[in-house]
């Protein structure tokens, strides 16, 4: 097979096998997936009881990796989150206990609960897939995927994720509410017990390591790339922004716009692409401006006015030679 027949593959067994808890959100489980395929990390912000601790489990579950689950509430510690090194008195010496982190797929559930102090805790293991405890360093097992979520910012008993926490993650997602008739069928599906109990393995790790390393073989070309570095130049411009998006957003862009073509059947982005992931991948970076938050202005919208704005390839005149 070739990559985009790898690729999509993977993700049509995957997503079937989802979509037996997760019902009626297929995009957002294919978003989900696409984030894991990038080796990024997912940051869903919504109400409660939508499905997101459900959305992760059952991905853990259909990729055949470790869960753990992190509670975030606003006494947690930092060591609660990464391990901690314990004497034995048996042997004299520390032994580490490794944290919820040291997991494939880690829940972090309410991120937004906990101090600015213990959210930091994530930031090595989200960047360098390690975690340093007492001057130790412990590798992460791949593929790890950290999905958080993220009550609405004006809910009480929240902390705002500092920015360079949040610019950690390839992408923002909201499931919403399911529909009357999705929401009739969940309510059947959970007639007699949960669907997540007969829910089984739908790929092997070996599988999704060459779905992963088959996205980075789509070719973008250095249009492709000159439109995506053009539009994060236009949000670090833009008057009603205060913090623009960062190289790494651009990258988020970059390496989601190749696994959604692959998705698409295409070996090969075009700027639908780009534009199919540039809110996903950018709004939840921009910090808006006091006078622009005064007027309501929203990152969302902000977006969608840099995307009209700046030229598709292929659209401007170049000059003659």
């Amino acid at each position: 097979m070739d990559d985009t027949q790898i690729i999509t593959a993977l993700t049509q067994r995957v997503v079937d096998n989802v979509e037996k808890v997760i019902i009626g959100k297929r995009r957002e489980v294919e978003m989900t997936l696409l984030a894991l395929l990038c080796e990024g990390h997912l940051l869903i912000e919504d109400v409660p009881g939508v499905g997101k601790t459900m959305l992760a489990r059952a991905i853990a579950k259909s990729i055949g990796c470790t869960f753990r689950r992190i509670q975030f509430t606003p006494d947690m510690l930092p060591s609660d989150v990464t391990g901690v090194s314990v004497f034995n008195q048996k042997t004299l010496e520390f032994e580490f206990r490794p944290g919820p982190v040291m997991a494939q797929i880690v829940l972090a559930d309410e991120i937004n609960r906990a101090t600015p102090k213990t959210q930091s805790a994530l930031l090595e293991a989200m960047e360098e897939r390690q975690v340093t405890v007492d001057g130790v360093t412990y590798p992460m097992e791949r593929p790890f995927l950290v999905l958080a979520t993220q009550n609405p910012i004006e809910y009480e008993g929240t902390f705002p994720l500092p920015e360079a926490q949040i610019d950690r993650f390839i992408m923002r997602l909201s499931l919403g509410y399911p529909s009357v008739a999705d929401e009739m069928r969940v309510l059947e599906s959970q007639r007699e017990h949960h669907p997540l109990e007969d829910l089984g393995q739908a790929v092997s790790g070996e599988e999704l390591k060459a779905a992963q390393s088959a996205v980075r073989r789509i070719y973008a070309d250095d249009l492709i790339k000159e439109y995506i570095v053009e539009l994060a130049n236009a949000t670090r411009r833009h008057p009603d922004i205060y913090l623009g998006v960062s190289p790494r957003g651009s990258l988020a862009l970059f390496k989601t716009s190749r696994a959604y073509a692959a998705l698409q059947g295409r070996t090969y982005v075009i700027p639908d692409d780009v534009k199919a992931l540039l809110e996903a991948t950018f709004a939840h970076r921009l910090i808006i401006s006091p006078s622009a938050r005064i007027k309501n202005v929203e990152a969302r919208a902000v977006v969608e006015q840099i995307a009209m704005s700046v030229p598709v390839p292929g659209t401007r005149i170049r000059a003659m030679k």
